[in-house]
């Protein structure tokens, strides 16, 4: 007798059922990835990456169901009964995932309003990071420091999200604070020529400089710069360094914060006289 000759363990039509199975997998599974790929790509292309990567996720999921209930009919097992208790189910995980419910829908107006797109860079209460993924229960960040962050999509929805990188060009303040004793017009002037030599400062917008306030004791000075999103980080580095040495150069004292004590009188300080006090020292032996 023959150990390893299958009919001796399944019919012929179990054996041929199993087959037709193994066909389906095998032809089935290439072609979906085949569409789910081409999916990402057009949706990509013509549309923004979260929906290339939403509409891969769509087609592939529902394939593998497809799958699924084609290889079931195959093997001859009934989905009503199946179908009837994942009713009863899902009623029991929707009254237990009600907060997954929020989410999904919170995804679902994220998608539709298009706050942001994978990789923008954006500020949820605080977290910076650039968006990798939006999915339907979450937004994946990935922060400067190479953190990986999922913030729920409910959460997004309720809190203020600022979208760092959404327009061509951004705008660096540099607070600058000079002495009472110099010139405005001088420093000003100083300020433009800076901006005009800086190679990632851009002409249009042109550069502004606002009088901010009296300080205690400075004149605060704020120095509007605008650059290219992706060389915003490299004008904030090089303007305020080149700002320091021309400064130096020109003589432009930077003030620090310090007091000064009056006397009442508008004009003189408070005399300080420091006295040191000499004191002598005696030595006396007693023998």
């Amino acid at each position: 007798m023959d150990l390893f000759n299958i009919y001796n363990y399944l019919s012929e039509e179990a054996v041929h059922q199993i087959i037709k199975v193994l066909l389906i997998i095998v032809i089935s599974i290439p072609i979906l990835l085949l569409f789910r790929g081409w999916a990402r790509r057009f949706f990509t292309k013509k549309y923004a990456p979260h929906y290339g990567m939403l509409a891969g996720k769509v087609v592939f999921y529902t394939g593998i169901i497809l799958i699924i209930i084609t290889v079931m009919g195959q093997l001859g097992i009934s989905l009503a009964p199946l179908l009837a208790g994942a009713g009863i189910v899902g009623v029991a995980l929707g009254f237990a995932s009600q907060t997954s419910v929020s989410n999904i829908i919170s995804g679902l107006f994220l998608i539709a309003e298009q706050p942001f797109k994978v990789d923008d860079i954006i500020d949820v209460g605080g977290t910076i990071g650039i968006v990798m993924s939006i999915d339907v229960l979450s937004v994946k960040l990935r922060t400067f420091d190479n953190k990986f962050v999922r913030i729920p999509n409910e959460t997004i929805i309720k809190t203020q999200v600022i979208n760092l990188t959404r327009f061509p060009i951004r705008r660096f303040n540099a607070k600058v604070s000079v002495a009472y004793k110099e010139d405005i017009e001088k420093v000003r002037e100083i300020l433009m020529e800076v901006a005009e030599k800086n190679q990632y400062s851009l002409s249009e917008p042109e550069p502004q400089i606002i009088f901010e306030a009296f300080g205690t004791s400075s004149i605060d000075l704020d120095f509007r710069i605008w650059a290219p999103v992706d060389e915003w980080i490299f004008l904030k580095n090089t303007i305020q360094e080149e700002i320091k040495k021309r400064f130096d150069k020109e003589g432009i004292e930077i003030p620090f914060p310090h007091v000064s004590f009056y006397t009442g009188e508008a004009s003189k300080p408070l005399p300080i006289e420091l006295i040191q006090k000499k004191e002598s020292l005696s030595v006396t032996n007693d023998q």
